[in-house]
């Protein structure tokens, strides 16, 4: 198994990076060039490191760098100041998406699981309601907040547009809600749809305990059967 992260110097990324690095299984992060990482994962023999900006790769250089993986893993975010909040590139989850599941549509060779990070605060609109405030809310936050956006985008392609039309990809959704840092994993619980109002009574995730479950997700089979093609939000237990 060789396992693709991308934003993997990033707060959650780097905690996927460690879950597999600590179960010896290979894996290749791309990050940019003044990204600074850690020297556990600098050093380790289980991660290969690849440098640029995702949104700058050509189509080679992409090709180059999802081949060989088995899943692909997207913690992918915007940087949280005025540049990487306005700035471009606006679409960034959305584009890296978006072009990766068109080079394994163009070049199958073998099935893909595609994680993408998303958010409590995007819905599934093919099997989730919201309340009319919660619409004015998450429509404003779209508006006015472009990694919102972004994210609800990235996420849209992925069940209106990619869905199931290729036998080689398979892809779940992880949606946290506010995301906390903890130390250690701690339990926590999966639902299929939010069970709390993630703008009026939000819950809590440990950016870990992600890590954990984007783990199970890429190397349990019966995990992955249990939510694939699905939106899974996962809450610390309370």
């Amino acid at each position: 198994m060789r396992v693709l992260v991308l934003g993997a110097s990033g707060a959650t990324g780097k905690l996927v990076v460690k879950q597999f690095m600590q179960r010896n299984i290979h894996c290749r992060i791309l990050v940019r060039e003044s990204a600074i990482l850690e020297e556990e994962i600098k050093e380790s023999p289980f991660v290969e490191t690849m440098k640029g900006n995702i949104s700058e790769l050509t189509d080679l250089q992409m090709e180059s760098l999802v081949s060989e993986c088995n899943v692909i893993i997207s913690c992918l975010g915007h940087n949280p100041s005025c540049k990487g909040m306005f700035g471009n590139p606006r679409y960034l989850v959305f584009h890296a998406v978006k072009r990766i599941t068109e080079i394994i549509e163009n070049q199958p060779s073998h099935k893909v699981k595609l994680i993408l990070m998303s958010t409590a605060g995007y819905t599934d609109e093919a099997t989730e309601t919201n309340t009319k405030s919660e619409k004015i809310i998450l429509s404003l936050l779209k508006m006015l907040i472009p990694p919102h956006k972004d994210n609800v985008k990235a996420a849209d392609f992925l069940v209106k547009e990619a869905g199931r039309r290729n036998e080689n990809i398979e892809w779940v959704i992880v949606r946290p809600d506010t995301l906390v840092d903890h130390n250690e994993e701690s339990l926590y619980e999966v639902y299929a749809s939010p069970i709390r109002s993630p703008l009026f009574n939000a819950g809590k995730t440990s950016r870990i305990n992600v890590s954990h479950f984007m783990k199970e997700l890429a190397t349990i089979d019966e995990v992955w059967e249990k939510w694939k093609f699905k939106s899974p939000v996962i809450y610390n237990k309370e």
